[in-house]
């Protein structure tokens, strides 16, 4: 409950100072990263029609991205949004322009994804195929692996402190073991991240984006954003959704 409840009160702080509706819960940002160092073809920026970000997503397919299933989710009633009045841009560093913007035409959210952010996890159809580059599900990371994050969110810990960056940032951690992630981590499930000492994370700005892994000169997905611990996004490890144990799941529904 105090996570949900924590989730609620960053989102709607930050979802009223943009004047828009937003999904059904905080939405992580990079802090204490740097500026993406690649293309990174297959990370989408997930918009509302006047163009502000809602949250991050990773392109797995010409027509299908995977996200966070807050992501698609009304952050008062808990209902699936309207994919209508979605926009994915994909194929860009900057999220305001370049690459390809297409509207999405379907929400597949999981069926046992609640407002706890249990199953946090959902999967975006495009309404026509894009031409970036999709990235590949990996192999779901060790305790102590490196990990790098990628995300628009905002690069200062707290709700109202800043604008979020045009262009896209990374952070390189290493993923965290259970005694860090708290009393509801489900290890089966989900992933965490340390947080370098109360200096770096993923926190309110950017949910539903990638965690990645280095794979054979490749990047491989291995989770996607959901939420922090904290009104600090830097006090403990960031959770995300462990991609690779869905794995079945997205094969089923895309």
């Amino acid at each position: 409950m105090r996570k949900r409840l924590l989730a609620l009160c960053l989102l709607a702080a930050v979802a009223g100072a943009a004047g828009v509706a937003g999904p059904a819960s905080a939405r992580p940002m990079i802090v204490g990263g740097s500026d993406a160092s690649e293309t990174y073809g297959f990370m989408a920026s997930v918009q509302n029609e006047l163009g502000h970000e809602r949250c991050g997503a990773s392109l797995i397919s010409p027509e299908w991205l995977v996200t966070a299933g807050h992501c698609v989710s009304d952050r008062h009633t808990g209902e699936v949004l309207d994919p209508a009045l979605t926009w994915i841009r994909v194929g860009s560093l900057d999220r305001t322009q370049g690459g390809e913007r297409i509207r999405a035409d379907r929400f597949i959210r999981h069926e046992k994804f609640d407002m706890a952010l249990h199953h946090d996890i959902a999967l975006v159809h495009l309404a026509a195929p894009v031409a970036a580059r999709p990235i590949a599900i990996g192999a779901a990371p060790a305790t102590g692996a490196a990990i790098r994050l990628l995300g628009w969110g905002k690069t200062c810990p707290t709700p109202g402190c800043g604008e979020a960056p045009v262009l896209l940032r990374e952070l390189d951690t290493t993923v965290a073991g259970a005694s860090a992630c708290g009393e509801d981590f489900d290890p089966a499930l989900q992933l965490c991240t340390d947080n370098k000492n109360g200096t770096a994370n993923a926190c309110f700005g950017d949910s539903g984006g990638p965690a990645v892994v280095a794979d054979g000169g490749e990047w491989k997905l291995v989770g996607a954003t959901s939420h922090g611990q904290s009104a600090s996004c830097v006090d403990k490890a960031g959770i995300y959704t462990n991609v690779v144990a869905y794995a079945d799941w997205i094969k089923q529904n895309t």
